[in-house]
């Protein structure tokens, strides 16, 4: 079977819940597809480098997956019909990364910045 990375991001004004509910209906295209989820990452709200459908900011999150390559051929129509996606990206990987991803990470490495900084004032 086939490893990829799919990353989608949501409009800026939905709940979490509803983004929660995206990812989940990702998951149950990829499994209906043959496919598997091995790992789902919410990244958060975050800042877009350009607008995108007049949005300034996204959720984002991904997806690994396991499965045949015409389930990524489903799983991207069902992004283009669906209006919360704003843009998607499915990458083909040799594996999948062990722990958290390197965004994650990120948001760890910040997150203890902030608490140091405040530690010293």
């Amino acid at each position: 079977m086939a490893l990829y990375e799919h990353v989608f991001l949501a409009r800026q004004d939905l709940s979490q819940a509803q983004v929660d509910a995206l990812a989940a209906a990702a998951t149950d295209i990829v499994e209906a597809n043959d496919g598997k989820v091995v790992k789902t990452e919410t990244w958060g709200l975050k800042s877009l480098a350009y607008k995108i459908d007049r949005n300034r900011k996204a959720h984002f999150v991904m997806l690994n997956i396991e499965g045949p390559g015409s389930l990524v051929a489903e799983l991207e129509r069902q992004n283009a019909i669906n209006e919360d996606v704003i843009r998607w990206l499915t990458i083909a990987v040799e594996e999948h990364e062990d722990g958290p991803s390197a965004m994650m990470r990120k948001n760890d490495r910040d997150k203890k910045r902030r608490s140091d900084r405040e530690d010293r004032n």
